[in-house]
This record gives structure tokens, C-alpha cells and sequence, in this order.
């Protein structure tokens, strides 16, 4: 039976950068004893990036990416070297891979910078075989734990697995959802509206990811829907620990429920998680604040179809422009785009992230924190509007 890995959300990024012909792709596939990338001596073989799911043990499932040389040239080059940039920036651990011609100035630059922004990443000194390490490599590996490796032999390759599995340990630091807040048979309701843009024959993946962290925590889980909600309260012959609700069905949700009853939100867990609490719910007190023209950026972890009833499009403008009563313009970006600078927003409001990696969702919330703009998420701007943010963020505030 084959093993089922968690969704790319929830794996650690490991992306392989270094000049054309280090030998990255040589490296990832000796890394998963799989032929995923294409291996040539010519520079440039690799054009967009390659991702590998692998298991990593005992860290568990990971996301390999191999990426385009970041010496690519023209104007094709340009546009490989932002495609890889935007790995790396949403990267939990580099592999930065040297090759055959060893250290420049460019090089010791960059792994300078990295270590200065605090980035996790390894210097792997590949070809092992074929060259003795001169004495500014030797220097450069043991300042910053470099590993010498060859991708033809696989010498040097275990080292680096052990390595690796070191370094995202330390880097585990996502809080739980819920399992912190609840205890061993607790009764959790999960409310989970079925709607035109809910995913066909399965629930979504906060609504999944909440869920399963109940059953590790060997709660009880109740799942409803809306409708059905005040039928499954009336049936419990325990009283809910909490019920969780889909953000756009909050407001009946929270009339439904007994105010002895916590009541949140998956989006709002989310911002506690993978996100910076504090920070987001402070955000969100900005739309009271909103003038005629101010611009919003509304910021996507993942691409979808849009219906007449998305969330981010289209419910979540139209909320606020008939809450502020402003004349107020929306900006959309989706995936690993996101602005390099926000200075013309008022605003951020992100999804809960479910499809963005840890350090991903740390970077944006730190890239807004340094230009000052304030960001908050989905769930916490309709439960303003609908008048129950107060109740939905007091389980989560310790």
C-alpha cells in the first residue's frame, strides 16, 4: 500500500540553488534514488522548477525543488533566476550546491546574506570525486557546516540526509491548531457548510487538517452543517469543549450555539498557527479605518476556479464595501506571487494559508511587519463585519 503524503502546505521546502552545472539535479536525484530532473552537461538544462515529494526520515514528508542556475542569462535566464527566487524565498532549507569550479566572491556574497537573514541552508560541495576541496572551500564548509557530497557516487549523501533531518527538527516550531486547547474526549463540533465552491466529494483542507488533529488528540469530533447544527447540539449529551465553523457561516453559527459554548473559526486557528495571532487581529481593526480610494491586496495561497460566491473575489470586497460605505479598490494575487512592495496598499487580508509552507507564511507576515502595513485574514474581516470577533478570537487569546 502506498503511502499517502500530506499536502505540499504541510511539508518543509528544501530547494537546491547554486550556478548552471553544479550538479543540482544530479544531487536531487541521488537525494530520492529517483530520476526526477534531467541531467546534461549543458548549462541551462534545468528551466522551471522540479518538485519531488519525498519522505525524509525521521523528519517525515518534504517538498524538493530543483531550480534554475542563478547565473542563467538573457532574457528567458531573467525571468528562470525570479522564477527561482521565488523558491528560495518560500524555502524552510537551501541547499546551496557548489561545483566544479568551487568558490567566487559572488558565492561567499550570497551565503554571507544568507546567514545574516537568518536562513536555514547548507553548502554542499559536490563532485567530491573528482576534486580535493581547496583551502577557501575547506574554510568556508566549516564555517558554515558545509558538507562535501558527490551526486555521481552517492558519497557524502547520508551525511547530508542527517544534516537536513537536523536542521528542519530544530525548525518545527508551527503551534497546533487545536490540540493544545482541547484534552482526551473532548467533544468538537465542526461545522462545515456545502456551498457551489466547496471541492467535490471531499471537505477542504483546514476542515481535514482540524479534524485529524482531534482524532491524534483522541477527541470526539461531531461534523454538521449549518442547518443541521441546532438538531446536533440538542442530540450532545456532552457539552462541546468547541465548534468550529467555516468563516461565511459564522454569524448563524454563533446565534445557534449557547454563548457557555466557545465558539472560532478554521480560518481564524489558522492565523494563530501557521500565522502571528496578535498582529493579525490587531490588523483587522484597520477597516474601520479605510478612506474613499484606499487600495486593498487580497492575497491567495493557492489557485482555484472562480464561482459567483468565492470568498476572496468577490464576498469578502463586497463586505467591506458595504460595511465602510467607501469607494475602495481591490488588488488579487494568487500563489507564490506577492507584491515586492506593498506601498500603495491600506491593507493585506490573506487566506488562512492552508497551501502555503511554514516559511512562507512567516516571510510575508514579517515582509508586511517591516513596511509597516497591516495584514490580517479572511476569517478575522468577516467576523468583524458579521459583529462576532470578539467571541470567535477569546478561545484563542491566552
Amino acid at each position: 500500500m502506498t503511502k499517502q503524503l500530506p499536502h505540499k502546505g504541510m511539508r518543509p521546502v528544501i530547494a537546491l540553488i547554486g550556478k548552471r552545472n553544479a550538479g543540482k539535479s544530479s544531487l536531487l536525484n541521488r537525494l530520492t534514488d529517483e530520476a526526477v530532473s534531467i541531467v546534461s552537461d549543458t548549462p541551462g538544462t534545468t528551466t522551471d522548477a522540479v518538485m519531488k515529494a519525498y519522505e525524509l526520515i525521521p523528519v517525515g514528508a518534504v517538498s524538493f525543488y530543483d531550480t534554475a542556475g542563478l547565473d542563467d542569462k538573457g532574457k528567458l535566464g531573467k525571468l528562470r533566476v525570479e522564477a527561482t527566487n521565488k523558491i528560495i524565498k518560500c524555502a524552510d532549507l537551501i541547499l546551496y550546491v557548489i561545483g566544479k569550479d568551487g568558490l567566487d566572491e559572488k558565492t561567499e556574497k550570497e551565503l554571507r546574506e544568507m546567514e545574516a537573514a537568518d536562513r536555514a541552508f547548507i553548502p554542499v560541495f559536490n563532485f567530491s570525486d573528482k576534486r580535493r576541496l581547496d583551502k577557501d572551500s575547506n574554510a568556508v564548509k566549516a564555517l558554515y557546516n558545509g558538507v562535501n557530497v558527490s551526486a555521481k557516487t552517492g558519497d557524502g549523501i547520508e551525511e547530508l540526509k542527517q544534516r537536513m533531518a537536523e536542521i528542519l527538527a530544530k525548525k518545527d516550531k508551527q503551534k497546533s491548531l487545536i490540540s493544545d486547547i482541547i484534552s482526551e474526549k473532548d467533544v468538537v463540533v465542526l461545522v462545515t457548510p456545502i456551498d457551489t465552491a466547496a471541492p467535490k466529494g471531499r471537505l477542504i483542507m483546514p476542515q481535514v487538517q482540524v479534524l485529524r488533529e482531534v482524532l491524534d488528540k483522541h477527541g470526539i469530533v461531531i461534523t454538521t452543517q449549518t442547518e443541521e447544527l441546532s438538531k446536533t447540539l440538542a442530540s450532545l449529551k456532552q457539552k462541546p469543549k468547541l465548534v468550529i465553523t467555516d468563516s461565511q457561516a459564522v454569524q448563524a453559527v454563533s446565534e445557534i450555539v449557547p454563548n457557555t459554548v466557545p465558539v472560532t473559526t478554521f480560518s481564524i486557528l489558522f492565523a494563530r498557527a501557521k500565522w502571528n495571532f496578535m498582529p493579525m487581529l490587531e490588523g483587522v481593526k484597520t477597516i474601520k479605518k479605510l478612506k474613499n480610494n484606499d487600495r486593498i491586496l487580497i492575497a491567495e495561497g493557492c489557485s482555484h476556479r472562480l464561482t459567483c460566491e468565492d470568498i476572496g473575489r468577490i464576498k469578502i470586497p463586497n463586505l467591506i464595501k458595504q460595511y465602510t460605505k467607501k469607494e475602495l479598490n481591490f488588488d488579487f494575487c494568487v500563489g507564490q506571487d506577492f507584491p515586492k512592495s506593498l506601498k500603495k496598499y491600506a491593507l493585506v487580508i490573506h487566506c488562512g494559508g492552508c497551501m502555503l509552507n511554514q516559511a512562507e507564511a512567516t516571510r510575508r507576515i514579517k515582509f508586511c511587519q517591516k513596511q509597516n502595513m497591516p495584514i490580517t485574514n479572511y476569517g478575522m474581516v468577516i467576523s468583524l463585519i458579521k459583529g462576532v470577533l470578539d467571541r470567535v478570537s477569546a478561545p484563542l487569546i491566552k
